[in-house]
């Protein structure tokens, strides 16, 4: 069975981290995002996917040598223009004539997709939509459903109190290639805004499959920063250990996931936040709640708090304080928060 990621861009909000690295290739506990996400389509029978995006691979070539993940192969499509989701997702799936699934590239999930897919064709559905229960869907895509899991509708970012259902548009689906047919070639066309709410007037074409596991986007620094700490909680599979065995821990190290050749000095503190690999903390320095990038330095004494990024080879004077900020490296452009 096939899959299409959508990749998607760079990850803007996660600059200054994303200047150097594709959001998609970012470490979650040690492990290249993509790498989670391929690992997980794997267990249930993925054997191919094509990665949507829309810059150049070559990261993605560089990171993923003869273009596979251990038994998954891997294609590239790349987008001259931007295609919206459904034109992305019709771009990237030509050729294939067979049932297929398609991943939101934001989004980490434990979500059973076997049983999805089991759903999906006792129902003999055009699209099944993978749907999430959240506290607020204020900032979601809401979709109410008949009792049987036929989606009724689609309501986007309602105000809470109005939203009529907390089951949210997840970003996984299981689309049969005939949905391909209803998709303008080559012209930049919204899934959610508009190829899935025209399905709803086709009665028992399109349904939402309920599942309340772990789901989680982490398009945003406070939701990867979320991520890490959720691989040392259990919540996700760890893959590997979220202390790199070659880090150098001389102070204290709290809840936090620390990277290959990782120094932290005598007398330094981090807690809940994610040291890139070959970054250093300096002695008596702080870092909370935040991120360093790949090879970023603090200096003696400087402080990194409240989920401040620090881009790649980023050095910290002594004594210096980031809060809430981005500081990026020389050449690209710094963002205050």
């Amino acid at each position: 069975m096939k899959a299409v990621l959508l990749v998607g861009g760079e990850g803007t909000r996660l600059r200054p981290l994303t200047y150097t690295t594709p959001k998609a290739l970012l470490p979650i506990g040690n492990v290249a995002f993509l790498e989670r996400q391929l690992a997980w389509l794997a267990s249930h029978g993925i054997e191919e996917v094509v990665l949507s995006m829309g810059y150049l691979p070559e990261p993605f070539r560089a990171h993923f040598k003869d273009d596979r993940f251990d038994n998954v192969k891997l294609r590239y499509a790349v987008e001259e223009s931007p295609l919206g989701t459904a034109g992305g997702i019709r771009f990237a799936a030509a050729g294939i004539k067979e049932r297929f699934v398609v991943c939101n590239g934001d989004v980490l999930t434990t979500l059973d997709l076997s049983a999805m897919i089991k759903f999906h064709d006792a129902r003999k559905a055009k699209a099944s939509i993978y749907l999430c229960e959240v506290d607020d869907p204020s900032a979601f895509g809401v979709v109410p459903t008949r009792e049987d899991g036929e989606v009724v509708g689609f309501i986007e970012k309602p105000p809470r109190e109005q939203a009529p259902t907390n089951w949210i548009n997840a970003g996984v689906y299981v689309l049969e290639p005939s949905v391909l047919e209803g998709i303008p070639d080559r012209v930049n066309v919204s899934i959610e805004r508009e190829t899935f709410p025209k399905m709803v007037e086709s009665r028992k074409a399109l349904y939402g499959f309920h599942w309340p596991g772990y789901w989680l986007d982490i398009g945003s620094p406070e939701k990867y920063l979320q991520a890490n700490l959720d691989v040392l909680n259990g919540l996700l599979p760890r893959e590997s250990t979220a202390i790199d065995p070659t880090a150098q821990l001389l102070g204290e190290v709290v809840d936090s996931v620390v990277g290959p050749d990782v120094i932290v000095a005598e007398g330094a503190v981090v807690e809940r936040s994610v040291l890139q690999a070959g970054s250093r903390v300096g002695a008596g320095a702080r870092v909370v709640d935040s991120v360093l990038g790949v090879g970023a330095k603090a200096h003696e004494g400087a402080v990194v708090v409240d989920v401040s990024l620090v881009g790649d080879g980023v050095e910290l004077p002594r004594d210096s304080r980031v809060v809430g900020g981005r500081i990026a490296p020389a050449g690209y452009e710094t963002q205050a928060q």
